[in-house]
């Protein structure tokens, strides 16, 4: 391997578990751009590097949702009571994505759609809102649907889910720092029925590729988990001693910066 492509993967994954610490997303709509850009200069056939990129991508979700997980359970700020209404449903979304959907969709729509719906969700997390008195997360079926819809949508975008657990939460007037906190959380079982999917599907419709286990491939994952495992519960201690208004912008910023390449990107690639 070319060192400096190798020292490229570490630099990014430092700054993918800077991100899912703090943000609580997990680090896979960021980095996907990056590795379609790295993983054909690593051997990757161009053909199979955006499907390989969400795979990996979403792969190394499972290190850095642990990594901060731990640091964000030691603040108290997990809600686990939403975590397991939602687990259901994640892992059945994810698992109907990431082992079927994914190795035959065309998700430029999708991505145009759901890009114009976190545009939404920024802009109205950027707002300076009095919170609606008395509103709160709904009934256990509708979040564990919601779990469905965001484990499915996650898996098509390579995404962790925050994207759409986080304003959800915000919603029903869930602390920020607790549905950042919580996002993490849901980001692990995501990602590892999401990865089981990708496996499955990837041996079914592509057969064995050096260095790819399915759609995922393994080097980049462990390049780019080493340095995020690191730097996630850094991110989770910035995230408590950053003031709430401040991190909701800081989160909304970033949702605006990842829906305006979402959309872009599905445009130049139509």
């Amino acid at each position: 391997m070319d060192p400096i492509l190798v020292i490229s993967l570490l630099v990014l994954g430092a700054g993918i578990g800077l991100a899912a610490g703090l943000l609580g997303i997990g680090g896979g709509m960021i980095l996907v751009p990056f590795l379609t850009f790295l993983l054909p200069l690593f051997g990757v056939p161009q053909e199979l590097a955006v499907h390989a990129s969400i795979a990996t991508a979403m792969a190394t979700i499972l290190f850095t949702s642990l990594s901060s997980v731990r640091a964000h359970h030691k603040h108290g700020a997990i809600r686990w009571d939403v975590v397991k209404v939602m687990v259901p449903g994640l892992l059945v979304g994810g698992l109907v994505s990431g082992g079927a959907i994914f190795a035959l969709i065309n998700s430029t729509a999708l991505a145009i759609v759901f890009g114009v719906f976190v545009l939404y969700s920024a802009s109205k997390m950027a707002r300076k809102s009095t919170p609606v008195q008395g509103r709160s997360l709904p009934a256990p079926f509708w979040i564990a649907a919601m779990g469905a819809l965001i484990g499915f949508v996650s898996g098509l975008l390579g995404a962790g889910g925050a994207f759409l657990s986080v304003p959800f939460m915000l919603r029903g007037n869930v602390p920020v720092r607790q549905a950042v906190a919580t996002s993490a959380a849901l980001g692990f079982f995501i990602a590892l029925a999401n990865s089981v999917g990708y496996i499955w599907s990837g041996q079914a419709s592509l057969g064995n590729h050096p260095g790819m286990i399915g759609f995922i491939y393994w080097p980049a994952l462990l390049i780019v988990s080493a340095t995020s495992i690191c730097t996630a519960p850094l991110g989770a201690s910035l995230a408590h001693k950053i003031d709430q208004a401040t991190l909701k912008r800081i989160f909304a910023g970033m949702l605006t910066v990842l829906a305006i390449f979402m959309i872009t990107q599905a445009i130049t690639q139509a």
